[in-house]
């Protein structure tokens, strides 16, 4: 159960949940100390956790201990809170001020002594979960000049004296994303960041930090640019600190002011990195995402089948494919707008390209609905070509520098969402459009990073790569509340803006624009580490692959992107009438199971040469089992499965076995000969 105490004497606070606990306390100076962070404790077991090492510690090596550790007196570490007032006094002294309890959200308020500053410190625990919410509200109390913020990050979170930790994470690039890695942590402070204005392909911004079967792991709601810093002290003090924004960024907290940073959530495992990730993904599932009781539709999305050749009567032909091979939602992508025939022009002027679209797009809306099919579309609002009717009529609308080139990235450049004037602009045309179409879903697309992120005719110019980020948020906000029935895609250029932030707002994301199936094993195991599969959208493309030139079997590419929300992305128009047909039975085989797939609980599994994934919902389970290549001579190892009742037996249909002989001695899956061998497993329990 949930639930804040407060103990007035010894000035702590103890925050349960389902079965962690955490506690913090003020010290004499009114600063506030971090004093547990594990298993569930009582308020009075609590009060006796000292931190040993205190008295150990010279003066001059003071260990640093706040919740949010502040610049000034014998500090020496990252401070996560870095002000500086109109007199240049760049530290920051504590004085409690008081506190609420709100349900499990804790506030504890605290002003500068001397300054007009203001600073809150939340905490929020919920019913069901042991993730905890942190985030941190400034707010300028005074009347005459504004206050610098240097840095100003959501929480900081400290871990026990541990002989060793590791950091787990991810790395990657354009359709390399969501590579894990697994690093012991140095003495010193190491640094995951983003400075692209998205939180990026090349490093999402979470992390696990483990000590055995222990982990403690924090993943930050933000769509932007982040640094988080791990620390690690010559004394084996470890604590990580995260927010918004990457280093060299100010910004200005004018008079009365208050500033909001997003959350960093923190979550502790006593039972190793997998259970975090299931607590993780049962986390986004009941607390973050919109409706995510829902399952989702099978999408057939056409960029790949033509690309910028779009027309209403390729489109048709299309969606007959997709709807008689069972799709239920068509996503018509790029080259449907203004003068989009290629990637250098028309972006912006998000009008119907009549010459492709003589009657606008209602008659392939009308086509796609009586086939039984959803209707969707392509945009990414936040981009323009230099080559369009929007750039030519307001050149300064984008992010740009006095005398600096503007750089083009995939010839476009970025529209500054910071000012209102164009934010407002893009949620008009995007009300419109879905308000007098029948459209039911947006695959809303971001294809570069921030360059020049200038703005000349702000006086507090920094405040772009918060606002632009803000105002995204705002306008998806805008457009679910006023068309419930939109459903969106979160995408930028693949996973280049998954987080918790973006996920609080879409429905689902696109993890890579690679569709290898080899490579997407790997992707799509990364990605699950925080995010579940009810989120992860994988289509099946055609083979050899555009992007690494392999040849792979149909089955696998299926098997693969069945482990999410699977959706169809090759040229149907050229498939054989036996892969059409093989390609029904498979969409078929996944509608029968999806249910588990997105709504239950995963579980990943190794066999020697074979992976799988298993996921469990009540009194089923779901197993896709991988073998990529042919290992001659080596035994086949069974998958033992997980979370069975060891009493029951379970069925495929064809075979019964006994949960205790499933999960200790294993299955040996069914597996064709050749490499790119893979299956589907599904079993029932019967008693």
């Amino acid at each position: 159960m949930a639930e804040v105490i407060f103990d007035a004497d010894e000035r702590l606070w103890l925050l349960s949940t389902a079965t962690t606990s955490y506690a913090l306390r003020l010290d004499a100076s009114d600063a506030p100390r971090h004093v547990y962070w594990g298993p569930t404790l009582t308020l009075a077991q609590a009060a006796t956790v000292r931190t040993p090492v205190l008295s150990k510690i010279s003066s001059v090596d003071s260990l640093t201990d706040e919740e949010l550790p502040v610049e000034g007196g014998s500090r020496f570490d990252a401070p996560s809170l870095q002000v500086r007032f109109a007199d240049r006094v760049a530290a920051f002294e504590w004085k409690y001020v008081d506190y609420t309890v709100d349900g499990g959200h804790l506030a504890i308020r605290f002003t500068d002594r001397h300054y007009p500053l203001e600073v809150v410190l939340h905490y929020w625990v919920g019913a069901g979960t042991d993730v905890i919410e942190r985030w941190t509200t400034l707010r300028h109390t005074g009347s005459d000049d504004p206050i610098t913020l240097l840095r100003c990050d959501s929480a900081s979170w400290f871990l026990p004296l541990r002989a060793d930790y590791e950091v787990s994470h991810t790395v990657g690039g354009w359709s390399s994303e969501f590579r894990l890695q697994h690093t012991p942590i140095p003495v010193g402070e190491t640094t995951f960041t983003s400075r692209r204005g998205t939180s990026s392909h090349q490093a999402n911004p979470w992390l696990m930090v483990t000590s055995g079967d222990e982990v403690w792991s924090g993943a930050l709601a933000w769509s932007g640019s982040y640094r988080i810093t791990v620390r690690r002290t010559p004394q084996g003090q470890t604590s990580f600190t995260g927010g918004f924004g990457h280093e060299g960024l100010t910004w200005r907290l004018n008079p009365g002011e208050a500033w909001e940073t997003p959350v960093f959530a923190g979550l502790y495992a006593a039972d190793g990195a997998d259970a975090a990730s299931r607590r993780w993904h049962a986390y986004v599932l009941n607390h973050v995402l919109p409706h995510s009781d829902e399952t989702r539709t099978i999408v057939y999305n056409s960029w790949e089948a033509t690309e910028f050749d779009v027309s209403e009567r390729n489109q048709k032909m299309l969606a007959a494919r997709a709807a008689a091979l069972g799709c239920e939602l068509f996503v018509m992508d790029d080259g449907w707008f203004g003068a989009r025939t290629h990637d250098a022009a028309g972006l912006g002027d998000w009008t119907v390209n009549r010459d492709r679209f003589p009657g606008g797009l209602d008659p392939l809306i009308a086509e796609v609905h009586r086939l039984g099919m959803r209707f969707g579309l392509w945009v990414e609002p936040e981009m323009v070509n230099p080559d369009s009717d929007l750039y030519r009529q307001h050149p300064d609308w984008v992010m740009h520098m006095p005398n600096r080139t503007r750089t083009t990235m995939r010839n476009q450049l970025v529209l500054n969402f910071g000012r209102t004037d164009v934010a407002e602009w893009a949620h008009k045309w995007l009300d419109q459009l879905v308000g007098q179409h029948e459209i039911d879903f947006l695959k809303w697309d971001m294809n570069r990073s921030f360059s020049e992120a200038g703005w000349p005719a702000e006086s507090d110019p920094d405040r772009l790569w918060i606002d632009h980020v803000r105002h995204v948020y705002a306008i998806i906000d805008r457009l679910r509340a006023d068309h419930p029935q939109l459903r969106i895609e979160a995408c930028s250029g693949g996973g280049g803006r998954i987080d918790l932030g973006m996920l609080a707002r879409t429905d689902q994301a696109w993890v890579s624009d690679n569709t290898d199936a080899l490579d997407r094993i790997h992707i799509q195991h990364g990605y699950s580490r925080i995010y579940p599969a009810r989120t992860l959208s994988a289509w099946v493309t055609d083979s050899p692959n555009q992007l690494t030139g392999r040849t792979i079997p149909l089955a696998f590419r299926f098997h693969v992107a069945m482990a999410g929300v699977l959706g169809i992305g090759g040229n149907l128009l050229n498939w054989t009438e036996q892969e059409l047909a093989e390609a029904t039975s498979l969409l078929a085989q996944y509608k029968s199971v999806r249910h588990i797939v997105q709504h239950g609980v995963q579980y990943d599994l190794t066999a020697g040469p074979v992976t799988a994934v298993q996921y469990v919902l009540g009194n089923e389970t779901v197993v896709l089992a991988y073998r990529p290549a042919v290992n001659f001579g080596l035994p086949q190892v069974p998958l033992r499965l997980k979370a069975l009742d060891p009493a029951a037996s379970y069925t495929t249909g064809s075979s019964t076995h006994s949960g205790a002989v499933l999960m200790h001695h294993g299955l040996e899956p069914a597996l064709p000969l050749g490499d790119y061998a893979s299956t589907m497993i599904h079993l029932t329990q019967v008693a």
